[in-house]
C-alpha cells in the first residue's frame, strides 16, 4: 500500500536554505497522474462528483459531448467534485527522491494535465515544488502542450523529465534525463531506447489479481446463497433444470454485488482514507486505477444481467432493478438516516425474491416477513458497529453516514426489536397448520428458533463489545460459535423434513 505522507514535506527547505545554488543542476519538471500520484486527478474529481452532485455532473459530460474541451471539462468536474490532497496515494520514493534533488538545488516544476486548481493544492500541500504548470479550463496541458510549456519556462533548453505514459514520450525525448516512473512496458521500452532514461522507478507494482480479489469482495458472495432459498423450502431440489436456474441466478446476483462493491468504493475513496481499515482498500489505496474501477463495474453489471436475462427476464428484472437499488444507495440513500438500513434489508431480501423468480416460485409472506426484519437487524448491527468504533476514535459523527454518536442507544433499541420480531415471526410460523404438512416433524423447528435467537443475541453483544466486522455477515463466518449456530438452523430444518418421511 502507498504512504500517504504528504504532511511530511509541507516544511521542507526551499534551494536557498540549502548549501547549492539553485539553477546550478537542471530544473525536474513532473507529471502528475501516474507519477507522482498513484491516481488520477481527473479520475479521482469525477468520483467524488459523483458522490456529491451526479446531476450537475451530467451537465459537465454533456458539455464535453457537445465539444467544450477536455480541458473545460476537468475544470468543470474540479468544481464539483473537490478532493482532500493531504489523502492522496502518493508514490513516496519518488517523493523522497524529488526532496533529494531540491537540496541539491535543483528547480523542482509540476507539469501536469490536471487541472490547475488541483495542481496547486497539491504543490501548496506538498511544499516542494517552484512552480505550477496545469491545465487551465481552455488549455489542456498534456504531451506536445506539456513540452511546449515546458520549453517556454526553461532558459536554457535543459530539464529533466519524470513521466509515465506515451503521451510523455516526446518530452522523454526532448529531456536531458527521462525520468521513467512505473510506466507500462512498452512506453519503458521506447523510453530507454531514446538512451537518456533513468529506469529506477520504472517497476510497476506486482499483486494487481490479488486487489482486484479484495476488490471484487468474493467472500461476500456467501449472502447470495440466499438466492437458492426459495428452491430449499419449496423442497424443489430435484429437477437438475431448477437446480441450474438457481445457480445461474446465484452467480448473476453475485456478479452484480461485486459491481456495486465496486462502484460504492470509488464513491467512497476520500471518506475511506480516513478510516482505519478502509483506507487499505485498492482504490482509496491507489493500488487500482479509478478509471479501471469504473470500466470492471460497467462489465460486471452487462454480464450479470445477460446472464440473468437467459433464465428469465423476470430475473433479469431483478437484477437490473438491485443494480439501481445499489447504485442509489450509493449515491444518495446511504448518508439519510434509518432509510439507508432500510435500503440494506431490502437489498438482502430481494436475493430471495429474485431466486423465486428464477425458478417459478412464489415466495411466502412468513419468508418475506422473517428475512425483512432478520436483515433490518443485521443491517442496524452493522451501523451500531460503526458508531461504536468511530467512539473509539473519539469521533462524534460516523463517517460519510446520516447518524450521530448519541444515536447508538436508539439505533440498539431498534435492532434489537426486530431480532425478536424476527424470531417472533418464526415462532408463528412453525404453528402454522399448513407446516405440519411440509414437515414430518415440525417440532425440530424449534431448534432453529433457539438457535437463531442466541445467534442474534450474540451478535449484539459483540457488537457492544466492539467486536463487530464491517460486514456482520462476514463476521458471522469467522466467529466459531455464529457458524455452529447457523449450522444448527439448518440442520433443524432438515430433521423437521427428513425424519418420519
Amino acid at each position: 500500500m502507498p504512504n500517504n505522507r504528504a504532511d511530511s514535506f509541507a516544511n521542507k527547505p526551499t534551494p536557498t536554505e540549502t548549501n547549492s545554488k539553485p539553477g546550478s543542476v537542471a530544473p525536474i519538471f513532473v507529471d502528475l497522474d501516474g507519477t507522482l500520484l498513484h491516481s488520477d486527478m481527473l479520475w479521482e474529481s469525477f468520483a467524488s462528483a459523483l458522490r456529491i452532485a451526479p446531476l450537475r455532473l451530467v451537465g459537465a459530460l454533456a458539455a464535453l459531448l457537445l465539444g467544450k474541451g477536455r480541458a473545460f471539462f476537468k475544470a468543470a468536474v474540479a468544481a464539483l467534485g473537490p478532493v482532500d490532497p493531504s489523502t492522496l496515494p502518493y508514490r513516496q520514493e519518488l517523493l523522497d527522491w524529488l526532496v533529494q534533488r531540491r537540496r541539491e538545488g535543483a528547480r523542482i516544476v509540476l507539469a501536469t494535465a490536471a487541472d490547475r486548481s488541483f495542481a496547486q493544492e497539491i504543490a501548496g500541500q506538498l511544499g516542494i515544488f517552484d512552480e505550477v504548470l496545469a491545465s487551465d479550463g481552455e488549455h489542456n496541458l498534456k504531451g506536445r502542450n506539456k513540452l511546449a510549456a515546458i520549453r517556454k519556462s526553461v532558459a536554457d533548453g535543459a530539464f529533466d523529465y519524470c513521466g509515465n505514459s506515451s503521451e510523455d514520450l516526446p518530452i522523454f525525448a526532448a529531456a536531458r534525463q527521462a525520468i521513467v516512473v512505473a510506466a507500462p512496458s512498452a512506453v519503458a521500452a521506447r523510453a530507454a531506447a531514446q538512451g537518456n532514461a533513468d529506469l529506477r522507478f520504472s517497476a510497476t507494482r506486482s499483486g494487481r489479481i490479488r486487489m482486484w480479489l479484495r476488490a471484487l469482495r468474493p467472500h461476500q458472495w456467501a449472502k447470495n446463497l440466499l438466492v437458492l432459498v426459495p428452491m430449499v423450502t419449496s423442497f424443489n431440489f430435484t429437477d437438475p433444470g431448477v437446480i441450474g436456474a438457481a445457480l445461474v441466478a446465484m452467480v448473476a446476483m453475485s456478479l452484480a454485488a461485486s459491481s456495486g462493491y465496486l462502484v460504492n468504493d470509488l464513491l467512497d475513496m476520500q471518506l475511506d482514507r480516513l478510516h482505519p481499515r478502509k483506507r487499505e482498500r485498492p482504490f482509496a489505496a491507489g493500488e487500482l486505477g479509478v478509471a479501471q474501477g469504473f470500466a470492471a463495474a460497467a462489465l460486471l453489471c452487462a454480464v450479470a444481467l445477460l446472464m440473468a436475462a437467459a433464465v428469465s427476464l423476470a430475473l433479469a428484472g431483478w437484477v437490473l432493478f438491485y443494480l439501481f437499488a445499489t447504485v442509489t444507495y450509493s449515491l444518495f440513500i446511504k448518508r439519510v438516516a434509518v432509510f439507508d438500513v432500510v435500503t440494506l434489508a431490502g437489498l438482502y431480501t430481494l436475493r430471495i425474491a429474485a431466486g423465486g423468480s428464477a425458478i417459478g416460485v412464489e415466495v411466502s409472506f412468513w419468508l418475506f416477513a422473517f428475512s425483512a426484519f432478520v436483515f433490518f437487524s443485521l443491517a442496524l448491527v452493522k451501523r451500531c458497529g460503526e458508531l461504536v468504533q468511530a467512539r473509539e476514535r473519539g469521533e462524534l459523527v460516523g463517517s460519510g453516514r446520516g447518524y450521530h454518536e448519541s444515536d447508538l442507544a436508539t439505533l440498539r433499541a431498534l435492532g434489537i426489536g426486530a431480532s425478536c420480531a424476527s424470531v417472533l415471526v418464526l415462532a408463528l410460523y412453525v404453528q402454522l397448520p399448513e407446516v405440519s404438512e411440509r414437515y414430518a416433524t415440525p417440532e425440530f423447528l424449534w431448534g432453529a428458533l433457539v438457535a437463531m435467537l442466541i445467534w442474534l443475541s450474540r451478535l449484539w453483544i459483540d457488537t457492544g463489545r466492539g467486536l463487530m466486522h464491517d460486514d456482520p455477515l462476514v463476521h458471522a463466518l469467522r466467529d466459531v460459535t455464529s457458524r455452529w449456530l447457523l449450522a444448527a438452523v439448518g440442520i433443524s430444518f432438515v430433521l423437521a423434513f427428513a425424519i418420519g418421511h
